[in-house]
């Protein structure tokens, strides 16, 4: 397995998934996205997007969270596809995202999602919404609004970022596997350890 940019081909890909799992497709560009690949068969897995937002020149300046021309980074839509779960797509796809922040420059990066123990294994932190910048303070009432009601949000620090080692071992072996007739969601289809976490991730 290996995470990849996306390609501009892979926008009608993309664009389906989204909107089949009810994840958030505002501002669609498909070059913020990176895809999960089996590197034997080709096959997509997974996929998640970094977000950039401009600040105004009246928003207080959030300390590490701008990148060049004064932008904020949001970590936004992952999703892991039927067959590919518990079996840490999806931790791998944020992995790349945050590395691809610090190449560019951003020593923080923003979440806004209604199961925050998820980003919590990889260094994800509870921010008081007062605390968010001002761009995303209006992005999570909008979210909340239409998308997800209970979004929290979540920052990082770039280089505090950590990969359980349960997830990377699970990675390295991932497969695509047979579906069943129980479609129920658990912990562990999000990479989290189910005797320590109960909360799936969406960040929508």
């Amino acid at each position: 397995m290996y995470v990849r940019d996306a390609k501009n081909r892979e926008e009608v890909w993309l664009l389906d998934h989204i909107e089949a799992m009810g994840l958030d497709e505002t501002t669609f560009r498909s070059r913020d996205y990176v895809i999960a690949l089996d590197e034997s068969t080709n096959e997509k897995a997974g996929f998640g997007r970094i977000r950039l937002h401009k600040t105004s020149d009246s928003d207080e300046r959030t300390p590490g969270g701008q990148g060049p021309g004064s932008e904020i980074c949001e970590l936004t839509s992952i999703g892991v596809l039927d067959g590919w779960r518990r079996q840490g797509v999806g931790a791998h796809v944020v992995e790349r995202l945050i590395e691809m922040a610090g190449d560019d420059g951003f020593e923080r990066v923003y979440a806004l999602t209604e199961q925050p123990t998820y980003l919590a294994q990889f260094g994800f932190r509870t921010i008081d919404i007062e605390r968010l910048p001002a761009v995303l303070q209006q992005r999570l009432e909008t979210k909340r609004e239409n998308l997800a009601p209970d979004a929290t949000p979540v920052v990082i620090d770039v280089d505090r970022f950590v990969m359980p080692d349960r997830l990377r071992e699970r990675f390295k072996t991932a497969s695509e596997q047979p579906e069943t007739e129980d479609t129920t969601e658990t912990a562990e289809d999000f990479g989290i350890d189910p005797d320590a976490a109960t909360y799936k991730y969406d960040t929508s």
